[in-house]
């Protein structure tokens, strides 16, 4: 195991209020860049946070900060959409993020609330279906924020149309809607970061960085059965069959009733043949 491997299997152990977000975003980024100076991108993104907060007044309202917020990472630094590439991996690894300006809804909103942070800002995460957003509470209420569209706040009717553009059949009540914006945890945000990326190198067959992540995602979620299945056919793939032999079995173990079980059972006795031959 990496160093930044075992920090990030110590930081997802504890609380969630204890994850240092950026740097467990930024420790999943390690594992394509091993020598990456995690500090060093951290102390980068609070550089950007306290020359923000130097600019405004002491008596700025929070609605303001916001717009200042947008214009800062915007219009100044010009971070953006990646919407030519969205599945280019760089755009999962905040270290890119933070050197191309390029990102997708949930890195773009890791730094939106990194920032944020800094400058007094309440801002959460939201892991809205499709998209990810930003909630930030004011005295009004709640205001809803897409930092993959500049910044821009969404009203309810926004969101429904969101909701239908990627297949919602019913439209949903406002009290629906309202459902899908609670604050998404620290875990959640890693968790949707690791799947982002084991999605696309599970598509491209990149298996060695596919287990990788698998790997990061075990720490995060030690009890989710499929994650031992899914690593297992990994090590298949990558022709280590005694380690998958024991995530298979360990997935049975956790699972023994899952759908799948009779193919995964089938799966390990071809899989124990071929390693008896390798003895």
């Amino acid at each position: 195991m990496t160093p930044q491997a075992e920090r990030f299997s110590i930081i997802v152990a504890g609380d969630d209020d204890a994850i240092n977000l950026a740097e467990g975003a930024l420790l999943v980024a390690a594992s394509e860049y091993p020598g990456l100076d995690v500090g060093a991108c951290l102390e980068r993104l609070a550089r950007l946070g306290v020359d923000l907060s130097l600019r405004l007044r002491p008596d700025i309202s929070a609605a303001d900060k916001i717009i200042m917020l947008n214009r800062y990472l915007f219009d100044e630094l010009g971070f953006r959409a990646n919407s030519d590439d969205y599945y280019d991996p760089r755009n999962s690894f905040l270290n890119d993020v933070l050197e191309r300006k390029l990102g997708i809804p949930l890195t773009l909103a890791i730094i939106y609330m990194e920032i944020g942070r800094h400058i007094g800002l309440p801002l959460q995460g939201v892991s809205f279906p499709g998209h990810f957003l930003v909630r930030c509470a004011l005295r009004e209420g709640a205001v809803i924020l897409d930092p993959y569209a500049r910044g821009v706040s969404l009203g309810v009717d926004d969101l429904k149309a969101r909701l239908a553009a990627i297949g919602q059949a019913a439209v949903p009540s406002r009290s629906v809607v309202a459902a899908m914006l609670t604050a998404a945890s620290n875990r959640d945000m890693l968790g949707r970061l690791l799947r982002n990326l084991k999605a696309i190198y599970t598509q491209r067959k990149d298996w060695l960085r596919a287990l990788a992540i698998a790997d990061h995602i075990i720490f995060l979620s030690p009890g989710h059965a499929v994650e031992y299945r899914d690593r297992g056919l990994f090590y298949q793939h990558l022709e280590c069959f005694r380690a998958a032999l024991f995530d298979l079995q360990s997935y049975l173990e956790m699972l023994p009733g899952a759908e799948d079980a009779d193919a995964i059972r089938q799966q390990m006795i071809e899989l124990q043949a071929v390693a008896a031959r390798l003895n």
